[in-house]
């Protein structure tokens, strides 16, 4: 029975992102579980669309003796501070030596983490990792495909599976992946590697793998017992020398890694002109929703204001596209303001309040929308997800409430939390009492997380280029930053 310890640190950097990732940041739960350490990792885990679960539930069918370290996971943001990088860094490895003799590690990872010290902070915690266990250790890694992977992590981990889809339904079978190779490897089948980063950019919005070449090109990779080929499509708002696509092949031999690895490279790059880089202008968006004559809403993505990909999901600039032509049964969300929330709750159900609403980004086109807010619902937003990429989970938005619109001609209501939340499952406006199939147009901050629950309830989705703190109007090839 191999002996295996299983640990995750997942962080997704947006270096334009609003705020940093302290430890306190860490340690509280929001669209994820808070930390959870020993035992917990796997219990309050079990059954849910995560990796560490994929990868624990294949592992324990098969008979290993696990020893979970610890998990965690903040919401994608600023740089992680050199304080929570350090302090989880040192639990997981104090937990590896407590845990003794050792035939194996799992890492649950993201790929895209970088702190005050590090740009690349998954590469910097194998390291130390590394300096603990040695060298000859099976390490199994699993990332996010938006992951900006560097010959350094690649180097220093014998396996990684990446997830395959976005939106991201395959984190658990990602996990349940990583355990067959680890698996293969305590066998005695250690494989050779070969990596190759494509040297341009995707925006996030043009990954969605339900379309091409996304779709052909995550289909078309190798993927048999003992040959395997991982594909990241990258983070954009990752300020890295490693940001962008890569590719990870794994293969008996050396050649037939790089053969394997120089196909999907010539594929992904044969592609590169074919991702769907367009966004639409918020006013042209809603008139579009607008005129849309089937019984299902149109689901506009505020794509640049995202908070699963770091930005403040407080940004107007939708909201006003929205009032400005007196949008009809429109539900917008999540919009983060803590201060609104609370005066929403002082209130109570049924009152009308007056005051800012959101536009604290700092970005200079962007800022508070003023008015009167009725009340419609009240919440401290414990809200179970529903969709199949996070159901079974349980998403925290601190004290929240649905706020009605008044003063104006449209007919606009607004899911309002006090932690930043991507807007993905239908739950989070269910929990509220409001019902986005019946709604005219559904405005979310998201970028295609939403599509897994969203899209089966929508005429169309039109991706919108409001302003927000995670670029995305670049085309495929530039990034954001002027050094890349």
């Amino acid at each position: 029975m191999p002996r295996i310890a299983i640990a995750g640190f997942q962080h997704e950097t947006n270096s334009l992102g609003t705020g940093r990732a302290g430890l306190a940041e860490f340690e509280m739960a929001d669209s994820w579980p808070r930390l959870l350490a020993g035992p917990e990792v796997v219990e309050e885990t079990r059954g849910m669309n995560l990796p560490i679960a994929g990868f624990a539930a294949a592992a324990l069918a098969a008979g290993a003796d696990l020893h979970p370290v610890l998990w965690c996971a903040a919401e994608p943001s600023g740089p992680v501070t050199d304080t929570a990088f350090d302090t989880i860094a040192a639990r997981i490895i104090d937990g590896l030596r407590q845990a003794g003799p050792l035939d194996a590690l799992y890492l649950d990872l993201h790929g895209a983490m970088i702190t005050d010290s590090h740009a690349d902070g998954e590469g910097a915690l194998l390291a130390r990792i590394r300096s603990r266990v040695g060298p000859r250790l099976p390490v199994a890694v699993s990332l996010d495909m938006h992951a900006n992977v560097s010959a350094r992590l690649v180097a220093l981990a014998d396996v990684i599976c990446i997830y395959r889809t976005y939106p991201h339904l395959d984190m658990a079978e990602t996990g349940a992946r990583a355990w067959d190779c680890l698996a293969r490897m305590l066998a005695g089948a250690r494989p050779a590697k070969a990596f190759r980063p494509a040297g341009f950019v995707v925006p996030l919005h043009a990954q969605h793998t339900g379309a091409e070449p996304a779709r052909g090109l995550y289909a078309g990779l190798t993927d048999t017992s003992d040959r395997h080929v991982e594909l990241a499509l990258g983070f954009t708002a990752g300020d890295t020398p490693d940001v962008g696509p890569s590719v990870i092949a794994h293969a008996p031999t050396q050649a037939e890694a790089d053969r394997l690895a120089d196909a999907a490279l010539a594929r992904l790059h044969a592609a590169r002109d074919r991702f769907a880089t367009g966004l639409a202008r918020p006013d042209a968006a809603v008139a579009a929703a607008m005129a849309e004559r089937s019984d299902k809403p149109v689901i506009l993505a505020d794509v640049q204001d995202n908070p699963g990909a770091g930005a403040s999901s407080d940004t107007t600039g939708l909201l006003r596209a929205l009032v400005a032509a007196g949008a009809q049964r429109a539900l917008l969300g999540l919009m983060h303001d803590p201060a609104l929330a609370a005066l929403a709750h002082a209130a109570g159900a049924g009152a009308v309040i007056a005051g800012a609403m959101g536009g604290r980004s700092g970005l200079a086109e962007d800022r508070p929308y003023r008015g009167r807010f009725r009340v419609v619902a009240l919440s401290e937003g414990k809200v179970r997800y529903g969709g199949a990429m996070y159901g079974g989970g349980i998403g925290t938005l601190g004290p929240s409430c649905a706020l009605r619109l008044e003063d104006t001609a449209a007919d606009i209501t607004v899911v309002v939390t006090s932690i930043r939340n991507q807007c993905l499952d239908l739950a989070q406006f269910t929990h509220f009492g409001l019902d986005p199939a019946a709604a005219r147009i559904v405005a979310v901050k998201s970028t295609a997380h939403f599509r897994a629950d969203f899209e089966p309830i929508a005429a169309r989705v039109i991706p919108v280029a409001a302003p927000g703190l995670f670029p995305c109007t670049e085309s495929a090839g530039s990034a954001p930053f002027a050094n890349h």
